[in-house]
């Protein structure tokens, strides 16, 4: 009868956001989450912007001007995007070691913006399909 009970859709929301803060504050003490953090600390304001909008930055090659899509992951996440805004060839390409995703995808970030025919050397090239860059395949 006393127990605590949310009366309007605004304390709901608000019991949300709580739940939602606190989740993410013990997340962002894991490796995974410190990875994620300074990922969002190197990136653009205009990346940052993307990324927290469509789970996915973009980034132009320092060689060629091309622009590449990273998608959160830690491989076969990187595609060359055309005119179009559509990715036409996926790359899949990162550091030696096993590291969080952030870590990776901070790290692809810079070999394409520095030395991207580097990274291209070493890429595996792969057609991308609709599936794999799908939402719910994302990082929040």
């Amino acid at each position: 009868m006393f127990g605590f009970r949310p009366s309007r859709s605004g304390e709901r929301s608000r019991m949300r956001a709580i739940r939602a803060l606190l989740i993410r504050r013990g997340a962002e003490r894991t490796p995974e989450g410190r990875s994620l953090r300074l990922l969002r600390e190197w990136l653009s304001p205009a990346q940052r912007t993307q990324f927290a909008a469509k789970g996915y930055f973009e980034v132009v090659g320092g060689d060629t001007g091309k622009q590449y899509r990273i998608y959160p992951g830690a491989m076969t996440n990187v595609c060359e995007i055309d005119e179009k805004d559509r990715p036409t060839i996926g790359l899949c390409f990162l550091p030696k070691g096993e590291l969080p995703i952030g870590d990776v995808m901070l790290s692809q970030k810079i070999a394409l913006e520095s030395c991207e025919s580097r990274a291209l050397e070493v890429a595996r090239r792969f057609t991308p399909t609709g599936f794999m860059f799908r939402r719910n395949r994302l990082l929040g």
